[in-house]
């Protein structure tokens, strides 16, 4: 079916129409286990979802304009004054380094490195602020710099001591590179193979959990159950064309009950849609879609208006 462009009160090609797109194409994909038209969590719905990406869009557009932290912290609470829960912490921290290359400078793993490299003391007390303000789930106690405790003189180096743990802290210390050459290239090639960008997004998002272990996943169920994950998706996209849709639909159900992945054990109050969140790896979905939003290149390959196709 069509889809409502919540950008479309926005310049478009500017960072911002880039951002609020991005945004909504990564939430209208019916990705297994994540919130999507079909699908609502209990604390998130999916009108919330689009709604926090339209939100935090003007703050991302105007990104070069002031320092990254303050980027963060003002898009969180942008996203959290339309929400009830944390919506997009993920999103942001992934796609602010990208949207605040300066003016008239393509977002390339070059330019995103050159942000992160000035951060300074004030940035990190600004991340770390927006980080409290979200509250995101499954984050933990550990030890040195905890989100939850004082925040470091320097940013990048909290970064690299999570990197092991958290897939968009590795992005910035990897310097975005694995964004660009992996799931950027995967969407490209899936739509360039004739995928509707729907069944695109979907296709290249399995690739990435297939390559990856959700790091979210591995923080709230543990590093087994996360493998598991990542296998099953393996074979989902290994599934014909016409068993696709059928695989897809079953990943989905399980995902919400947790049935078949060794070492889950099911939380309080039973299953529901979002028990098992591959969260993050829908997160650089939406950075990697902003990267082909913002280059140009999605344009190229879709037209200037993408649609999601007839299977969403």
């Amino acid at each position: 079916m069509a889809f409502a462009h919540p950008q479309d009160a926005l310049p478009s090609g500017s960072r911002s129409w880039c951002v609020a797109l991005a945004c909504a194409l990564e939430a209208s994909a019916p990705k297994p286990g994540n919130v999507h038209p079909l699908v609502d969590y209990p604390d998130l719905s999916y009108a919330e979802l689009v709604a926090a990406g339209a939100a935090i869009a003007p703050v991302l557009g105007a990104a070069a304009t002031q320092r990254l932290g303050a980027t963060i912290r003002a898009a969180v609470a942008a996203s959290r004054s339309v929400t009830r829960s944390n919506a997009n912490l993920g999103i942001v921290l992934a796609v602010a380094p990208l949207a605040s290359v300066p003016t008239g400078i393509a977002p390339t793993p070059a330019a995103a490195r050159a942000v992160l490299a000035v951060l300074d003391a004030a940035d990190a007390r600004e991340c770390y602020a927006a980080i409290a303000a979200a509250r995101p789930g499954g984050m933990g106690a550990r030890g040195r710099w905890d989100v939850a405790g004082e925040p470091p003189a320097d940013l990048l180096a909290a970064m690299r001591d999570a990197a092991d743990r958290d897939q968009i802290a590795r992005l910035w210390t990897d310097g975005y590179e694995p964004l660009f050459t992996g799931l950027g290239a995967d969407i490209g090639r899936e739509l360039l193979s004739g995928h509707d960008v729907g069944t695109a997004l979907v296709r290249a998002f399995l690739g990435q959990l297939a390559r990856e272990p959700d790091s979210l996943i591995a923080r709230k169920h543990g590093p087994a159950v996360a493998a598991a994950v990542s296998t099953r998706a393996g074979d989902v996209l290994a599934a014909g064309s016409a068993a696709w849709p059928g695989a897809v639909q079953a990943f989905e159900r399980d995902l919400w009950s947790g049935r078949g992945f060794a070492g889950f054990v099911p939380p309080p109050g039973g299953a529901r849609p979002g028990t098992i969140n591959p969260g993050t790896t829908a997160d650089l979905v939406a950075a990697a879609v902003y990267v082909l939003l913002a280059t140009g290149r999605l344009q190229e390959l879709v037209g200037p208006q993408p649609t999601l196709g007839s299977r969403c």
